[in-house]
């Protein structure tokens, strides 16, 4: 159904046009019509037109300026001209409008039925285009909450790498690589540093979310994550890698407020912490900051910097220097961590030159780190003496030189801990994994699964190391060992074993899909193999 406005001051005009329309589109449009400017601006209002058939000179407001107030207030609407005045200014103007046609009077009926043909194609697309945006949007309702919870949850159980937060990032447009978190902790009330009844106000949480988490979001412009018992985390992106003074007063005041409407809203008490700002991928700490600024403070709303909570920094201090030495070092990264220690080391001298006993205690203390974190990454066995010259060593060396080379070898040497257990220990696991299949490749049912279990390792794990330390998948390295003991029985043993024998004694079940495993892998059939050993 279209809905056509009819705006012209001769009453021939309308009624002709008015036959016209009911007699080509007959049920397919409802007609209406006004003889003024002003008349058409208030019947277009009301009527909601699809198309407008307008006249230029009408009394009162002419039919340029109508059309602009109409526009105004219904994008949508399709204009047709039909005037007696040709004017270049007339028609510019109404090209600017987005007029479908121009047409001068008298207008042949084959020329007005044409010209609404085209508008009403133009309505079924734009509506066609509504309906699917609409559908979309729909559809965006329920995947971008799903999306959005992902990354929270990815966040916080450290399930991720870092190309994975970038993937979420594009998704949901985040386009800063900095965020704060916010924990809202609910319960029946406040109790000193808790809430009571959390177990209670949780599933009332549950009930109340949709209200919760839109109103969350008009106060913390950001992510607002799932139910997690009494809890719901909040992740707000930001290009600042630290809030001014004035910045967190006015997230703590908008805070404070978001407490009290959701107390009115939903009649649940709320303690709410904020963390600082972090890297993305490194969310989960702004968010531990946040519950610690809440049980370590009785206020309603909390933000780590006014609690007595976390380590604080020298002005100048490279914490993010000292943060990112020891990630490599658990990453096994050597020529990362060297890098960074080299560069933690330029800073001390640089600006604690003179403090040279200082420097090597803070060398100590980077290495002991270390070296914990690869007894923690790197399988080794800890020894209770291993360390009883470092103290000696670093008291004798007489230059910064010195104890830089010590320092960069030692983290070095840490790192590699990490990197070369490592290695080892996919290895140990690929050629345990090999030994089984060498002595099992004749198992009808040998899988994946099953070697792994064997190698006490995940099924995932070990595809992905089976697959960097040999080249091949574990179907592809199975399916070369069959067919080269079918290889050797064929050349040995080929005149006393049937076929149908060779294909049981290499593993496979069926002698046709042996044959076509063997043909594919060597360009012959078992027979024709046979024939040309």
């Amino acid at each position: 159904m279209y809905k056509i406005m009819l705006a012209d001051d001769e009453g021939i005009v309308i009624d002709s046009l008015r036959f016209i329309i009911e007699k080509e589109f007959e049920g397919d449009c409802v007609v209406e019509y006004a003889k003024t400017g002003r008349s058409v601006i208030e019947l277009a209002e009301s009527f909601r037109p699809d198309i407008a058939i307008m006249d230029i000179q009408m009394p009162g407001i002419n039919g340029i300026d109508a059309m602009k107030e109409i526009r105004a207030a219904n994008s949508h609407v399709v204009f047709i001209v039909m005037s007696a005045y040709d004017k270049f200014d007339y028609a510019k103007e109404a090209i600017n409008l987005g007029v479908l046609e121009y047409l001068n009077k008298p207008v042949e009926r084959g020329k007005i039925v044409e010209v609404l043909k085209n508008a009403m194609r133009l309505i079924d697309r734009d509506r066609e285009k509504r309906s699917q945006d609409l559908l979309i949007r729909e559809k965006m309702e329920t995947v971008v909450p799903i999306i959005e919870n992902g990354l929270i949850q990815n966040l916080l159980y450290h399930e991720y790498f870092e190309e994975d937060i970038e993937n979420f990032k594009n998704l949901l447009g985040i386009t800063q690589d900095h965020a704060y978190m916010a924990a809202l902790v609910c319960g029946e009330e406040q109790d000193g540093n808790h809430m009571t009844n959390a177990v209670g106000a949780s599933i009332r949480l549950q009930s109340a979310y949709r209200e919760i988490r839109e109103l969350t979001a008009d106060y913390l412009p950001g992510i607002v994550g799932s139910v997690m018992a009494n809890k719901i985390a909040v992740l707000i992106p930001t290009q600042e890698k630290k809030l001014e003074y004035n910045e967190r007063i006015a997230v703590i005041e908008k805070t404070r407020e978001l407490a009290r409407r959701l107390k009115a809203r939903t009649d649940i008490t709320f303690r709410i912490g904020i963390g600082s700002v972090k890297p993305i991928y490194k969310a989960a700490e702004s968010y531990t900051e946040a519950l610690n600024a809440l049980i370590q403070t009785t206020n309603r709303v909390a933000h780590v910097d006014d609690a007595p909570v976390g380590c604080l920094y020298e002005e100048n201090y490279p914490e993010e220097n000292e943060k990112l030495l020891f990630e490599l070092t658990a990453k096994g990264d050597v020529n990362g961590v060297v890098g960074e220690a080299n560069r933690f080391f330029d800073w001390m001298e640089e600006n604690h030159r003179e403090f040279f006993m200082d420097i090597k205690l803070k060398c100590l203390e980077f290495v002991l780190w270390a070296e914990r974190i690869a007894y923690e990454n790197g399988g080794r066995v800890y020894h209770f003496l291993s360390r009883q010259d470092y103290l000696p060593t670093l008291l004798e060396l007489k230059s910064l030189d010195e104890v830089r080379a010590w320092f960069t070898d030692k983290m070095g040497d840490a790192c590699r801990n990490v990197a070369v257990k490592r290695e080892e220990q996919s290895v140990s696991v690929v050629e345990r994994a090999r030994q089984y299949i060498d002595s099992h490749y004749n198992k009808k049912e040998l899988s994946l699964d099953e070697v792994s279990r064997k190698a006490d390792i995940s099924p995932y794990y070990f595809s992905k190391i089976f697959k960097e330390e040999t080249g091949r998948n574990f179907v592809e390295y199975v399916t070369e060992i069959r067919v080269n003991k079918a290889k050797e029985l064929l050349r040995s043993g080929g005149g006393e074993l049937s076929m149908k024998e060779i294909c049981g004694a290499v593993g496979y079940a069926d002698p046709n899909y042996f044959s076509r495993i063997f043909k594919k892998n060597t360009g012959l059939t078992p027979t024709e193999y046979k024939e040309r050993k």
